[in-house]
């Protein structure tokens, strides 16, 4: 009979059915290709009825296959689950002033946890912890340490000491944010709880370089700051359906230490393996057009010029829209223009950073 299978006459599978009559719809997957064995194999089939077969399973393993080059990126968390990143970068600073180089290296390690708490259609909410936050910087001998695992001291005179309360504070509370399936995040949900809490007592900080201190606080801890904080763990995902050669673009305001820079990335996808998509990106950098000058105390520092480039290789688990790699080379080079008392001065400096995002099982 027509879409039914004589199990009669069959081995194992045939017994399983108890050698009754079975409907194809009731036979899984893994069934389908026992089912066209026992066809193949049936001497009642002619020769062009095995062709026709082979042919047929030939055509579903070339569709296994290309399916393997498409897949869909977007972020798909599980409610409640904390997933776990860790970021590490290093960075060289290069200055010249009347002549004279100065180097400044800093290395930063954070990890973050991000826990999907409610999703719609459009967006998802989402909590992330700064759990680690350090940063440790070298100027010309001169090493300063911030670690969020430590107090701090907010009356201090040494700045890291300062900054290390700040980083304490921001590593017991988390960020609240509205983000989209791409990554981006659309709001800061407790942003003015957070700078109340952040800035809390930073009205006591003394001393010649109190103004500088506030200066680089107001900067870190801004809302735009702490998303560019969060966004580099997840935004870069198109969001939609995409097959091996797409590309798509990215386009972010990140504030770095103060200076809005427009970051420009392109991303293409190279291969799919398994639940690991492959992903190349090539970014430029600039200031951000008509950005507000830095200010530290007495002086005005404009960072118009500075442009730059970089790339990554990334690898994405196409099961969540996560990170499980990111290595990154970027390269940031102009003049700083600073005025101070009616003298305007010009400062060369370039940036060199490399930069590495990878997944804490």
């Amino acid at each position: 009979m027509k879409n039914f299978i004589d199990t009669r006459k069959s081995n194992n599978i045939v017994q399983q059915a108890k050698f009754c009559r079975l409907p194809i719809k009731y036979f899984k997957n893994t069934d389908v290709t026992l089912f066209l064995i026992l066809l193949v194999s049936n001497p009642y089939k002619t020769q062009s009825m095995k062709k026709f077969l082979l042919s047929f399973v030939a055509i579903l393993i070339g569709f296994s296959v290309v399916a393997q080059n498409g897949t869909t990126l977007k972020l798909n968390l599980e409610k409640n689950k904390v997933y776990r990143l860790k970021s590490t970068a290093e960075q060289t600073i290069s200055q010249t002033m009347n002549g004279m180089q100065q180097n400044t290296n800093v290395t930063s390690n954070s990890v973050v946890s991000i826990k999907m708490m409610d999703a719609s259609v459009d967006f998802l909410v989402a909590e992330f912890r700064f759990d680690t936050l350090i940063t440790i910087t070298n100027a010309m001998g001169k090493v300063v340490n911030i670690n969020s695992a430590n107090e701090g001291n907010i009356a201090s005179a040494e700045a890291g000491d300062v900054m290390t309360v700040i980083m304490n504070r921001l590593s017991k509370n988390p960020l609240y944010v509205k983000m989209d399936y791409t990554g981006r995040i659309i709001e800061l949900v407790n942003a003015k709880m957070l700078s109340d809490i952040l800035l809390k007592d930073t009205a006591s900080i003394t001393g010649e370089s109190a103004p500088v201190i506030k200066m680089q606080i107001v900067n870190m801890t801004s809302q735009k700051a702490l998303i560019s904080m969060a966004e580099v763990f997840t935004h870069n995902l198109p969001g939609k359906p995409v097959t091996t050669g797409d590309k798509w673009e990215i386009t972010e305001n990140m504030n770095s230490g103060g200076m809005s820079l427009d970051i420009i990335t392109t991303y293409s996808l190279e291969g799919i393996k398994e639940n690991t998509a492959n992903l190349t990106a090539e970014m430029t950098i600039q200031a951000t057009p008509n950005a507000e000058p830095l200010q530290y105390g007495p002086a005005k520092v404009m960072y118009d010029e500075l442009k730059g480039m970089g790339k990554s290789e990334v690898m994405l688990d196409t099961r969540t829209g996560l990170l499980v790699q990111n290595a990154s080379k970027t390269h940031l080079a102009g003049n700083l223009n600073i005025s101070v008392q009616g003298m305007s001065l010009q400062m060369p400096m370039e940036m060199d950073g490399t930069s590495k995002v990878i997944s804490i099982p």
